[in-house]
């Protein structure tokens, strides 16, 4: 009966007491939908924003869609400078970007890199960088930057607001 108390005890103590290990999980950086282990593609902040498509869903989604119509019927200064603030938002992120799979056709990238670049992301437990990542102002080259921003700002969901 001893060795039966002890051993309830023995539970109830590492029930409440013993380091449990914390199961590794993500979520797509852009939808916020879960991305199940050992898939999902690893993106940097600049093959994010270097995607017209991905500014097009951004500035038409519906929290930023009242912004984009007021910005091209040229209502609401304002507006433009809330595009503005997105850009900066999404083109300043530093670490890399998991990107599940309803989304990947988003970017025009190597899709079998960035699912490898994913894998190991998954195997470090998300320590694993890949090359250039960092804010986009930092990996691409000026011009590129310029050309981007300008069509984030400036165009992105035109042709949906029309």
């Amino acid at each position: 009966m001893v060795r039966t108390h002890i051993k309830i005890n023995l539970s109830f103590i590492c029930n409440h007491f013993c380091k449990k290990k914390i199961l590794f999980k993500a979520s797509c950086d852009i939808s916020k939908e879960p991305v199940e282990k050992g898939y999902g593609y690893l993106l940097t902040t600049a093959q994010v924003v270097s995607s017209k498509k991905f500014w097009d869903n951004i500035m038409t989604e519906p929290e930023t869609m009242s912004y984009t119509v007021s910005h091209f019927k040229g209502d609401d200064e304002m507006a433009t400078k809330m595009r503005f603030m997105i850009f900066e938002k999404h083109s300043t992120v530093e670490k890399a970007w998991m990107v599940s799979d309803s989304y990947i056709n988003l970017f025009d990238v190597d899709k079998k890199e960035a699912r490898d670049n994913a894998h190991k992301w998954w195997e470090q437990e998300g320590t694993f960088v890949p090359e250039n990542v960092g804010k986009a102002e930092d990996t691409l080259e000026s011009n590129t930057f310029e050309e981007i921003k300008k069509y984030a700002v400036m165009e992105a969901g035109r042709e949906r607001v029309a």
